[in-house]
C-alpha cells in the first residue's frame, strides 16, 4: 500500500471501520473523504469499543495522522464531543488530527431543515438520519455554505449564517414548521467551538501530497457504501455525497493518479438501513436471527438493519464503479450456525437474466434473485487466524464469492477484534 482507498461495496455498514483500523497500522496518514456524522464506524481494541462518527478509525493507532478532507461536511459540536470522549479514554490526539479548511460545516439550521423536510415527505420518507447532512451539501453546491476557513473571520461567518438563517426560515415556514433560526443563537453556539476548530484547520491535500512525496503511506477512508452514492446508488434512497472511490481524490484534494489500490469491504451477507430496495432481503424470522447474531443495529441511529443473503450483482456493480482491486469480507463468523447459506449470483425479470445492475429503483424492485444454496460449516470460526484454519465449507463459500464477484479476496473477518482479521496472501487458492 502506498495510497489505498477503502470503500463500502454494499449499502454501508460493511465493517469499514475495523478494516481501516487494521490497515492504519501501516499508514502514516488516514483521511476521510466524504459524508458526515450520519456515518458510524465501530472499532474494537481488545475489549474496548469505540464508535466514531467523524474522526477516521486510524486515530486509534498512535503513530497515525488523521484528516477530514474537503469532501466531508463536519458538525463541529459532534467533532468536539468526539475529541473530548477520545481524550477521556486515554487517546492522545495532540498534533494527530486536522480538518481541511475547505470542508463545510453542518450547522443547527441544517438539522432543522433535514427533520422538517423528511417529515414533509410523509409515507415517501427516504430514511435520512436527520443529522443535517443533505441540507449542508445543498448549501455547498448552492455556494452559500460556511467553510472551516471562514471561521477565522467572525464577520464573514456572521454574514454567511445570517443569509442562511433567512433562507432557512422561509423554507421552514413553507413546510408548516413553527421553528425558526436565530442568527445570534447560531453565532453564540459557534463561539463555543470556533477556536478549537480553527486550530484543527489545515490543507489536507498539501499534507497528503507531502506525506506521499516523503515516502509515507496514505489510507483514504469512505463512509456509507457504493449503493448509497449520490450518482451510482439506488437513487433517491442514497446519501448526499460521492461514496465511491472516484470521490476520494477530489474529497481530499489530490490527483487520482496518486491512488494505487481500492479495497472494497463487504459483509459475508448484506444489510441496509432505512427505506429502499433490497432484492435478497430475508423473511422476518430469519432476518431477526441474522440481525441478532450480527448485532445489526445502526451505530449512529440504533435503527435495526434489514438483512439479506449475499448479493453478487451488488458486489460486481460496486467493483465496476469503484475499480476494486481487492475485497475484504467481514462478519463471516455471523454465519457459523447456519445449516444452509445462500448466494444470489444474479437477477432475473420475468424469467430472463438481467445483464447489468438496474439504474432505476422501479426496475430493481422487479428483479428476482437467482440463488445458489451452499452448506454451512457449523463450526466456530472466531479462533481462526489463517485462511487454512477456516473450515472447508467456509473456504469453499468464500471461493465462490470471489468467483461470482470477479475480485480477489484479500481479508476475511471472523470477529470484531483486530486479531480476528485474516490476511489472504495474494494469489492464494481459496479452496
Amino acid at each position: 500500500m502506498r495510497c489505498l482507498v477503502v470503500v463500502g461495496a454494499q449499502w454501508g455498514d460493511e465493517g469499514k471501520g475495523k478494516i481501516v483500523d487494521v490497515l492504519a497500522e501501516q499508514a502514516t496518514i488516514v483521511a476521510r473523504y466524504q459524508g458526515g456524522a450520519n456515518a458510524g464506524h465501530t472499532v474494537w481494541v481488545e475489549e474496548d469499543e469505540f464508535i466514531l462518527h467523524l474522526i477516521p478509525s486510524g486515530i486509534l493507532n498512535p503513530d497515525t495522522r488523521c484528516l477530514l478532507g474537503n469532501g466531508v461536511v463536519v458538525d463541529p459540536w459532534v467533532l468536539a464531543r468526539e475529541i473530548a470522549t477520545l481524550r477521556d479514554r486515554g487517546i492522545d490526539l495532540d498534533g494527530r488530527l486536522g480538518v481541511s479548511r475547505r470542508a463545510h460545516l453542518v450547522l443547527p439550521y441544517h438539522r432543522l431543515l433535514d427533520a422538517a423536510q423528511e417529515d414533509s415527505r410523509g409515507a415517501a420518507k427516504i430514511g435520512t438520519t436527520g443529522r443535517g447532512i443533505g441540507p449542508a451539501y445543498r448549501d455547498k453546491v448552492a455556494r452559500t455554505g460556511l467553510r472551516f476557513g471562514d471561521l477565522r473571520d467572525v464577520d464573514r461567518t456572521r454574514e454567511i449564517v445570517a443569509g442562511a438563517a433567512v433562507r432557512a426560515n422561509v423554507t421552514l415556514a413553507g413546510l408548516g414548521d413553527a421553528r425558526r433560526v436565530d442568527t445570534d443563537d447560531v453565532m453564540s453556539r459557534l463561539e463555543q467551538v470556533r477556536r478549537q476548530m480553527v486550530e484543527l484547520s489545515t490543507d489536507a491535500g498539501d499534507e497528503i501530497r507531502g506525506g506521499l512525496a516523503a515516502g509515507g503511506r496514505v489510507l483514504l477512508e469512505g463512509a456509507q457504501g457504493a449503493l448509497l452514492d449520490i450518482d451510482h446508488g439506488t437513487y433517491p434512497f442514497v446519501t448526499s455525497s460521492t461514496t465511491t472511490a472516484g470521490g476520494a481524490a477530489s474529497g481530499v484534494g489530490i490527483g487520482p493518479t496518486l491512488i494505487d489500490e481500492v479495497l472494497g469491504v463487504v459483509k459475508a451477507y448484506i444489510t441496509r438501513v432505512g427505506a429502499g430496495p433490497l432484492p435478497t432481503e430475508l423473511a422476518e424470522a430469519e432476518a431477526e436471527r441474522l440481525r441478532q447474531l450480527g448485532g445489526e443495529f445502526g451505530a449512529t441511529t440504533g435503527r435495526p438493519r434489514r438483512p439479506g443473503w449475499f448479493d453478487a450483482s451488488v458486489a460486481r456493480y460496486a467493483a465496476g464503479v469503484n475499480g476494486l482491486t481487492g475485497l475484504a469480507v467481514t462478519k463471516l463468523d455471523v454465519l457459523d450456525t447456519f445449516e444452509e447459506i445462500c448466494i444470489a449470483t444474479g437477477y432475473e425479470v420475468d424469467g430472463a437474466p438481467v445483464a447489468s445492475f438496474p439504474d432505476s429503483i422501479a426496475d430493481l424492485a422487479r428483479v428476482t434473485p437467482v440463488f445458489e444454496r451452499w452448506p454451512g460449516w457449523a463450526t466456530d470460526t472466531t479462533g481462526c487466524r489463517t485462511f487454512a484454519e477456516l473450515p472447508g465449507a467456509a473456504r469453499r463459500y468464500l471461493a465462490r464469492l470471489e468467483e461470482v464477484c470477479g475480485t480477489p479476496i484479500r481479508f476475511v473477518g471472523v470477529g470484531a477484534a483486530r486479531r480476528e482479521t485474516i490476511a489472504v496472501p495474494a494469489g492464494a487458492a481459496l479452496r
